[in-house]
């Protein structure tokens, strides 16, 4: 799938409708993307900032998504394991960035080349618009190459 069409259907997912997710930018190599959450009255939490499983739900699936698409079909890939720190109120539109780079790619694929399962882990922070840290999220993926029998 093109990286536009997925970033279409993503903005028009009702969890991130919902929440107030958007997905702004997704680099055709599926290396980059930006994701904001915009303020409403329906994603507030009592005390006026941004509801904390918004913030993590903005970041939830990225990673794997992006991988998938990075490594193909010869590669399983799924969402492991996610924590969150809440570091400052998350007021206003807050943004995250998820990049994956050459590198990282090279060393998820020589640790899973035999089959065995890998467990990255990959951390975000997600900042308000004067760029100040809000949350730090760290998301693990479960990557194993899908062995010929």
């Amino acid at each position: 799938m093109r990286a536009r069409t997925l970033r279409f259907f993503l903005n028009l997912w009702p969890p991130f409708v919902g929440a107030g997710i958007h997905v702004t930018a997704l680099a055709e190599d599926y290396r980059d993307a930006i994701v904001e959450l915009r303020p409403h009255w329906y994603n507030r939490n009592f005390f006026g900032d941004h509801f904390g499983g918004s913030l993590y739900s903005m970041t939830d699936p990225f990673y794997a998504l992006m991988l998938i698409h990075i490594l193909g079909r010869e590669y399983r890939v799924t969402h492991a394991a996610g924590s969150i720190s809440y570091l400052a109120p998350a007021r206003g539109v807050v943004r995250a960035q998820f990049r994956i780079t050459d590198e990282q790619v090279a060393a998820i694929r020589a640790a899973a080349e035999g089959g065995e399962k890998h467990l990255p882990q990959f951390t975000t922070d997600i900042v308000d618009r004067t760029g100040s840290n809000v949350a730090r999220v760290t998301h693990t993926a479960y990557v194993r190459r899908k062995v010929q029998r």
